[in-house]
């Protein structure tokens, strides 16, 4: 999934751990090899080439996600698409060779975005991309989902405290023995690099953070981010982050990229509209850092020098 996870678990003894993190990392790497858009033998890219063809049946992970995935795109209105895979790899070339996709070629791979082309058949299990050419890029939602699987799996061996982290997506369950949740550090907007001065205690939920710290590109004096608004084919503008709390990673990890997408005004009633969610957005602009939050205080956590468990 192009990313890196780890895992952070108590157990009563080192075999434990040994034995329920290879299952949890097991369960990772089957997710990956149906998921990644990186490898063409994954199952999601087997489905990509029958684009255009009869309804697939596909697996019940593969499924699961791409359920989720139109159903949050039906609520934002497509700005957080998972047919948007033509236009995230013209943007994945720009930023290796610093050049601006050509205008002709993200207009014909805008044409073969839009969540309508996606449908899906829970009877059946089927999915079917109506026009041939189509792409599925599940960056926004399959680590998420990984991450809920593999605690998933960890819970199963009776690991009961434990963290996920895939990225920027982690998902927890108790916390450490006498803490009161997991210490999440959050990222300074304009020194990613730097030590956190905001923080979240998070237990038995998930935290995402969604932004153009590492993955951008500046053209034209403009900074795009890897996000790319679906409806647009534009990758983001301007600094931002946007880190979202759910019940789950699959949640958090799709409501911070969707919430990047729609911009402060719009991802803040996205989040009053989702149960059980909570938002910080910090967007730069030329007078300093400006702050929009929602929900958050039941996971706010003091700004002390001690590190995280």
């Amino acid at each position: 999934m192009g990313t890196l996870f780890r895992i952070i678990l108590y157990a009563p003894d080192a075999a434990t751990a040994l034995r329920a993190s290879n299952a949890a990392f097991q369960r990772i790497a089957r997710l990956d090899n149906t998921m990644t858009d990186y490898s063409p033998s994954s199952e999601l890219m087997s489905l990509c080439r029958k684009a255009g063809g009869p309804p697939v049946h596909v697996g019940e992970d593969l499924y699961r996600v791409l359920a989720q995935a139109q159903e949050l795109a039906e609520r934002t209105n497509g700005a957080f698409d998972v047919t948007v895979g033509p236009v995230v790899r013209l943007w994945r070339r720009a930023r290796r060779q610093h050049e601006m996709p050509e205008t002709e070629e993200l207009t014909q791979a805008r044409k073969l975005v839009g969540y309508q082309k996606l449908r899906l058949d829970p009877r059946a299990r089927t999915v079917q991309l109506l026009e041939k050419g189509m792409q599925l890029d599940l960056g926004g939602i399959a680590k998420g989902y990984a991450g809920d699987e593999a605690l998933a799996v960890l819970k199963q061996h009776g690991i009961t405290r434990a963290l996920v982290v895939a990225g920027g997506e982690m998902a927890a369950s108790a916390p450490p023995p006498g803490r009161d949740g997991w210490r999440i550090g959050i990222a300074p907007l304009e020194s990613p690099e730097k030590s956190p001065t905001r923080f979240l205690t998070l237990r038995d939920a998930a935290v995402s953070t969604s932004g153009d710290a590492e993955q951008y590109v500046e053209l034209g004096g403009t900074r795009y981010s890897h996000i790319v608004d679906p409806r647009t084919g534009m990758g983001v503008v301007g600094r931002s982050s946007v880190t979202v709390v759910a019940p789950n990673a699959t949640a958090s990890d799709s409501l911070a990229t969707a919430v990047s997408v729609l911009g402060p005004e719009q991802g803040l009633e996205l989040i009053r509209s989702t149960p059980g969610t909570a938002v910080l957005i910090i967007r730069a602009t030329d007078g300093g850092s400006r702050i929009f939050e929602l929900n958050l205080s039941p996971y706010a956590a003091l700004a002390t020098g001690e590190p995280p468990p």
